[in-house]
Formats: structure tokens, C-alpha cells, sequence
């Protein structure tokens, strides 16, 4: 029997074969044409083996599956003597893969991201891959405002059917924004609108905030910016026209026109409610931040929809929805609105389910909650239940959800599903402080011991002015109510002889019982009761006023002491707060039993006020006042004291106040300050939330009586930034109305964390 030799190309799986193929039966298989291919790989892909008849449509299976596998980029089958003869022409693999010219990019990092698409070293080669990945690099570099890029690639034969694929680039400079124009701005300035962009000209820190680049998205956040700008003072009909962004031929330089129409600016003509109303209509409109005769704004009426919402949400109305449907009058720029609320149905959760708590007990969460099982659905409970979850800080996700439950109409699951974190941490820590030196510090901490929420720290910190070791203990929840139980047993030596302050020290020993009694969800009032024992050292330079004290009391003594404190805190942020206020009211008293008798008492309230979204106004004040009782003095190594990076900036640390005999500080009985500070984004960092600036202007005063003539002033500039050592405060300020001996610093600063 003659050789007959069938190949069947791609036109036979398109139904057209050559000849027709006569049916056999397969006696043997045999793979030409393989290199880096094993002969198995090909055969666990043949729809034939060995004994099986051979037929036109089994044959072009066989090459659409070995098509299909990407490897070859030619098959065809022959016939000899009844073997199957399997002729594959390989794919070339990538051999390397490089970039010349690259400097804006990392290039394992590009690598890396070639291989997960499928394009990487060792792999089949395939054009059209190629094609993608160029192209997608193109689009990188676009983003980072590069439009004079050329990317050229090389792909390069080298033996064994292996390719190298090199990646040419000229990066060119970085585009930048020329100019950006707004046309059609006549109620408002352009220059003002221009200043709510992200997007803006090169300025001073814009070599690192890159927002003088061009992006299409940053644009379109900008756009909606200047939407809302004009819809929240009465622009009802602004509308931007067109947007035109053209670049110069040598790529250099991008102009962006904004053309825009103002409209007629609209007064709210009248306010009513319609619809459903299970509020009462009074109590509804109390709620509706837009009124009759004043500009209409768009965030007041966005507002006002969640204010009725959320008021309805509290009544177990979880889906309800109000709409604010205007009626305009363009011949008078007038629109009215009519508030229709559909409430939907009233709901009750079934079940509160919580997931992923692996080591914090159920117990622990579920104390948390204000929201109950069987309870109606309330917005402001589940909203509290989620933010007091996430403030025992042990978990790094908190997340609250609402489904339906199933086969009912009028039910809802409360799931909560937390991600833990490791709450026991050992901690090293150093820092600089410009008025405390160097400071060491190490911390043993657990915050929830054996899951149960309790809280054990043992702490080392050590200053050039205070050393301190204790070991404290906390249980939060001592009772059902919420009361928190805990102690303190520690050591704290204060030598004021090397810090400049004074000629003494002291060495005091002391352990506290504490007892936290929570009487709102942001209000405290904590109790303590400890006993302190402190020797005092003096010396014969001390002054003759701590040497009569020493003299007269003794060298050694001992405190029975009582504590009381309120605190309420509510700001929105404890790292990054723009509203709120904060207050501390915290009293001590030496009692009868020790041979101190003394009390002081000291106040603060703290408030933020929201001015702007980038510009917030921080007003705090401090009083602090006290006194000896029983005969007894108050003692000095108890005075108030200020100055330094968190009282009056500008004067050294505990320099502010009266001076003793070798002109050293020695505080005082009574203690005022007072500090204005405006926030804002340090500049061309808008948006990062961990660093900001303020102008800020201090005012301090310690003595022996209130006394205005005794203030000490300052004002200046800071920076606060959370760095990942740890929070960095930098001040740099001009005192002014010092007294004689008083110590100025006009720069400090204050780092220190853990790591």
C-alpha cells in the first residue's frame, strides 16, 4: 500500500477539506515537530488513541483542541501506514523581558504585573498580549500626566524557539496645567471657584501632591464640586456647558476651559409636607434646614430628606423614603417644595448575629449593643451599637447589616461582622521631647485578656525630668451596668535638678482603686481612692522655701488620696477632629489618715468648630485651683505649672510662674490657659488626614492668686502630624509680656511613639 499522506488545515474545521479522508484504524501515534513540549502533554489533549477508527470529524477535533491549548501556532495530521502522525509547529516562549528608559516606574513591580495577565518569562508568547501590555503602560504613564511617552517594543529570536521582548521607552517630561479657565462665572468669582478645585497651576507643594497634573477623574470631582458650589447658594439651574482639555504640541503644557451657565439664583417661596405623616407635620418641618425666604441650598435640602428619614428610622421604619419635590417659578426665581414621605413598613430586628469574633466572647460585643433583639429598628441605636464595637479596639472591621427575614414582611436580622486584631502587644518606645529630653519607654500590654475585654498594661517610662513605672489593671464591665473597676500600683521619681527646674526631688510610691460609672454615652464620672508614699531630697543649694517645707513637715510623708472626674467627649475624631467638644472636670484631695492635707481641682473644656470643610476653629481653656487645708500648706512638689508644647508655646516647659530664690520655677497654687487655634490641611495635602497645620495664639498663667498682670502670651505656626513613629507636634512661636526669668523657646517640638 502507497504512502498516503491527508493534511488537514484550519479549512477542513471550517467544513471545506481538501480530499476526503478516508476512515482507519489508528495502529500507532506518533509527535513531530515538539521541542520544549512534552509528547504526553500532547497526547492528554488528542480526542483519539491508539485502536480508535479515525474519521474527518475526530480529525478535526484533534486540531481544535490542540489550537485551543495556545501552544502551537500550526498543526496538521498525516497518515502513514495507519499511524497518526501529529506534525505542531511551537509558539515561541518569552525568554526575558526588559525596559530601557524607565525611571517612573518600579520594574519588578511592572513584572509582576505582566505575569498576572499572563505575560512573563517562561511563558507562551503571544502577541496580542503583548499588544495589551504596551498599551496598558501607555495608560500608566498618561495618568501621571507623562503624554510625551513613546513606548517602542522589540520582540527578539533567540535559539530553542524562545523570544526576547524588550520595552524602549522615552519618558519625556511631565505634563503640567498651564491653565485652568472658567467661562461663564459672573455671580462668583473665578478665582474663589478655582480655589475649591484639587486640580490646580504648579505651586509650592505641588512637586509632591501632583495635583498640578492632569486627571480625568480628579476633573470630574472637581466638576461636582462646582456643581454643588452654585446649587448650595441658590444657582438652581447651573449646568456645566462643556469642558475642553487641549495640550501644546510639544506635550508640555495642558489648558483646561470650563464653560459653564450661572442661571438665576432661587429663593425657597414655600415648605410643605405631604404624604404618610407619622411624625407630627410641626416636628416634621422642624426638621426641614431650608425655610421660606432664604437661598435655596442643595445641602440643606439633601439634609433635611435624612433628617426625616433618620427620624423614621428610629421608629422602626427602616425603608422609608421622602422625596423633595420643587415647584419653580422662573419669572420670580422662586421654587417651592413639597416633603412626600412614604414611611414604608415598621420593622423589628429578630436576631442579632455576630461572626468573626474568634477570640473576643460574645459577651463582650453584646454588651456594646443598644439596638435589641425584638426591639423596633432604630437607625441612631445601630449606628451607636457599631461605633461603641469599633471603640474597644479589638478589631481592625466592624460592619453592621440589615437583611430581611425570609418569608416575612415586617422582620430584619441585625448581622454584625467583626475582623480581629492581636491585643497583646509588647512595646519598645523612644522619643525626644524639647522641654523632657530623650525618652525611653517599654510596655507589656493586653487589652483583651482570654477575650473577656479586661485590661492589663505594665509600663517603663523614663525622662529627664519624670521616670515611672506601673502596672495597671481594668475591667470595664466590674457590674451589668456598665461600671468599669481597675488599679494602679506605681513608682514616679521626679527630679526637677537635672531639668533646670529646681533644686530637689521626689520619689513617690502609690496604689489607686479606680471605679468608672458611665451616666450617658458620652459622660463619665470616675472615683478613686490610693495611698502615696513621697520622700523628698533637698539640697543646700535648695531654696530656703523647700528647705523650711522639709523642716517643718518632715522629709518623708504620706497621702491618703481621694479622686473624682467627669469627662465628656464629643468629638467626631480622637486623631483628626473637626467638630465637637471635649470637657474634663477632675478633683484630688489629701484625706484625713495622711500627712498631706491638700486639695486641687482643675477644669477644661475643649471645642471644634467646623468652618469650612478644610478649616477648623479650636478654642480651649483651663482653670485649675488649689489649696492646703488642716494648717497645712499646699505642697510645692504639687503646684500647677505651664508652658511648653501643650500649654503656652514659646516658653519652655514648666517655666511659666513665679521663681524661686536661685530664680528656678516653682509653680504655683493656681494655673490658667488659654489657646485659639485654626486647622487646615497642610498645604498641598489636602486630603491626607494624617498631618495638618494651624496659626494658633496661646495665653498662660500660674501663681499664687488669679492674677491678669502674671499672663504670658505667644502666637505662632504648628504642625501636627501622626507619623509612623508616632504623633510629631512642631511649634515654632514669638512669647511675648515675659517676666524677668523667664525661659523662652521659640522652636519646639515633641516626637515619640512605638515601634
Amino acid at each position: 500500500m502507497s504512502l498516503a499522506r491527508v493534511i488537514l488545515s484550519l479549512l477542513m474545521l471550517c467544513a471545506l477539506p481538501a480530499a476526503a479522508l478516508e476512515p482507519f484504524a489508528i495502529k500507532d501515534i506518533r509527535i513531530e515537530g515538539i521541542q520544549r513540549t512534552e509528547a504526553g502533554t500532547v497526547f492528554s489533549y488528542l480526542p483519539v488513541k491508539v485502536g480508535d477508527t479515525m474519521t474527518e470529524e475526530k480529525a478535526a477535533q484533534a486540531i481544535r483542541a490542540l489550537f485551543a491549548t495556545g501552544f502551537f501556532k500550526d498543526v496538521s495530521l498525516e497518515v502513514d501506514n495507519g499511524v497518526l502522525v501529529v506534525v505542531v509547529q511551537e509558539r515561541p516562549s518569552v525568554a526575558q523581558i526588559d525596559f530601557a528608559g524607565m525611571r517612573e516606574f518600579d520594574k519588578e513591580q511592572l513584572i509582576k504585573g505582566m505575569r498576572q495577565v499572563g505575560l512573563a518569562e517562561g511563558r507562551i508568547f503571544d502577541k496580542g498580549l503583548l499588544d495589551r501590555a504596551e498599551q496598558e503602560l501607555k495608560r500608566q504613564y498618561l495618568s501621571r500626566g507623562m503624554y510625551a511617552v513613546n513606548i517602542s517594543t522589540t520582540v527578539t529570536p533567540l535559539e530553542r524557539n524562545r523570544v526576547a521582548i524588550n520595552f524602549s521607552i522615552e519618558e519625556g517630561e511631565v505634563s503640567k496645567i498651564r491653565q485652568i479657565s472658567i467661562i461663564g462665572a459672573n455671580a462668583l468669582r473665578e478665582r474663589d471657584l478655582l480655589g475649591l478645585f484639587v486640580l490646580r497651576t504648579p505651586g509650592l507643594m505641588t512637586w509632591f501632591s501632583k495635583h498640578d497634573q492632569y486627571s480625568r477623574q480628579k476633573l470630574a470631582a472637581d466638576l461636582e464640586t462646582l456643581r454643588s458650589h452654585y446649587l448650595d447658594r441658590g444657582y438652581l439651574e447651573f449646568n456645566v456647558d462643556s469642558t475642553q482639555v487641549s495640550i501644546t504640541p510639544d506635550k508640555k503644557e495642558i489648558y483646561i476651559s470650563i464653560s459653564i451657565t450661572e442661571g438665576s439664583k432661587y429663593t425657597v417661596s414655600d415648605i410643605k409636607v405631604a404624604g404618610e405623616k407619622l411624625i407630627p407635620e410641626d416636628e416634621a418641618l422642624k426638621l426641614i434646614r431650608i425655610k421660606p425666604g432664604e437661598t435655596f441650598s442643595r445641602a440643606r435640602l439633601t439634609e433635611s430628606t435624612k433628617l426625616i428619614t433618620d427620624r423614621l428610622g428610629n421608629d422602626g421604619y427602616a425603608f422609608a423614603n421622602v422625596n423633595a419635590i420643587p415647584a419653580i417659578d422662573k419669572q420670580k426665581q422662586r421654587v417651592a417644595f413639597t416633603f412626600f414621605i412614604d414611611p414604608g413598613r415598621r420593622v423589628y430586628v429578630h436576631r442579632i448575629n455576630i461572626s468573626g469574633n474568634t477570640r473576643t466572647r460574645d459577651e463582650v460585643i453584646r454588651r456594646e449593643m443598644r439596638q435589641l433583639e425584638g426591639g423596633w429598628y432604630s437607625g441612631d441605636k445601630i449606628n451607636l451599637s457599631r461605633s461603641r464595637i469599633d471603640k474597644l479596639g479589638y478589631f481592625t472591621e466592624v460592619n453592621v447589616e440589615t437583611p430581611a427575614v425570609p418569608g416575612t414582611t415586617d422582620q430584619v436580622d441585625l448581622n454584625i461582622s467583626v475582623v480581629e486584631k492581636p491585643t497583646g502587644v509588647i512595646l519598645l518606645g523612644a522619643g525626644f521631647g524639647s522641654g523632657e529630653g530623650l525618652l525611653l519607654s517599654g510596655a507589656v500590654t493586653q487589652q483583651n485578656i482570654f477575650g473577656s475585654g479586661k485590661h492589663v498594661t505594665a509600663q517603663i517610662n523614663s525622662g529627664k525630668i519624670n521616670t515611672t513605672y506601673a502596672l495597671s489593671y481594668t475591667d470595664p464591665y466590674f457590674t451589668v451596668d456598665g461600671v468599669s473597676q481597675g488599679f494602679d500600683v506605681y513608682l514616679r521619681k521626679i527630679d526637677a535638678v537635672n531639668s533646670g527646674l529646681g533644686f530637689y526631688q521626689t520619689r513617690t510610691a502609690g496604689a489607686a482603686l479606680r471605679l468608672g460609672v458611665p451616666i450617658s454615652e458620652i459622660d463619665t464620672i470616675n472615683y478613686g481612692l490610693g495611698y502615696e508614699d513621697t520622700s523628698i531630697t533637698t539640697y543646700p543649694e535648695s531654696p530656703l522655701l523647700y528647705q523650711d517645707y522639709v523642716a517643718t513637715f518632715g522629709d518623708h510623708n504620706s497621702t491618703v488620696l481621694g479622686t473624682i472626674g467627669w469627662a465628656r467627649d464629643g468629638r467626631d475624631s480622637l486623631i483628626y477632629p473637626t467638630a465637637g467638644t471635649l470637657q474634663k472636670a477632675t478633683g484630688e484631695v489629701g484625706l484625713p489618715g495622711g500627712t498631706l492635707k491638700y486639695y486641687k481641682a482643675s477644669y477644661q473644656y475643649q471645642r471644634y468648630f467646623p468652618l469650612t470643610r478644610s478649616y477648623t476653629l479650636m478654642l480651649n481653656g483651663e482653670l485649675g485651683y488649689g489649696v492646703g487645708y488642716g494648717g497645712k500648706p499646699l505642697p510645692f512638689f504639687r503646684n500647677f505649672y505651664a508652658g511648653g508644647v501643650n500649654s503656652v508655646r514659646g516658653f519652655r516647659s514648666f517655666t511659666i510662674g513665679p521663681k524661686d530664690s536661685n530664680g528656678d520655677p516653682r509653680g504655683g497654687s493656681r494655673r490658667v490657659v488659654a489657646n485659639a487655634e485654626l486647622l487646615f490641611p497642610f498645604p498641598g495635602l489636602d486630603n491626607d488626614r494624617s498631618v495638618r497645620m494651624s496659626a494658633f495664639a496661646d495665653a498662660g498663667m500660674v501663681g499664687d492668686a488669679y492674677s491678669t498682670g502674671d499672663f504670658r502670651y505667644s502666637t505662632g505656626l504648628a504642625v501636627l502630624w501622626v507619623s509612623p513613629l508616632g504623633p510629631l507636634k512642631i511649634s515654632v512661636a514669638l512669647p511675648f509680656g515675659d517676666k524677668p526669668g523667664d525661659r523662652k523657646q521659640p522652636l519646639q517640638f515633641t516626637i515619640g511613639g512605638v515601634f
